[in-house]
């Protein structure tokens, strides 16, 4: 799997964590569940895509950290997006300064986590 494969395959399983573990966040219905895990999913790879932050490959632990904390940033904004952006085009609503931030942590966690995969170790996991 490509850099950029682990690294969408990343926010989706942040977005669909962030909705499962967080309270704050409402996917609404069953057949609106996934529509909302998509349409948070898709705003948030085409944004992240636009302004791009983070490694490309394996990098030093300073060097992560730098890249975590912007990234941390860039995807509060997003969620913060799709706490206004939700409602108007899935079920899907984000409440709270503070579940805006755990969303954000747990989608760049796994991005990161999954980002760092080498190749090698990703095959030989399969």
């Amino acid at each position: 799997m490509s850099d950029q494969g682990r690294r969408k395959l990343g926010v989706l399983v942040g977005v669909g964590a962030a909705g499962v573990l967080l309270p704050g966040i409402t996917l609404g219905t069953e057949t609106g569940v996934v529509l909302s895990v998509l349409m948070a999913t898709l705003v948030i790879v085409v944004l992240t895509q636009l302004i791009h932050i983070g490694p490309t490959g394996r990098v030093p632990l300073p060097a992560l950290a730098a890249f975590g904390l912007a990234g941390f940033v860039q995807d509060a904004l997003i969620w913060w997006l799709l706490s206004w952006l939700g409602p108007k085009i899935s079920e899907l609503r984000v409440e709270g300064l503070a579940t805006i931030l755990l969303a954000a942590l747990i989608t760049r966690a796994t991005v990161l986590l999954l980002s760092q995969l080498s190749p090698a170790a990703a095959t030989a996991e399969d």
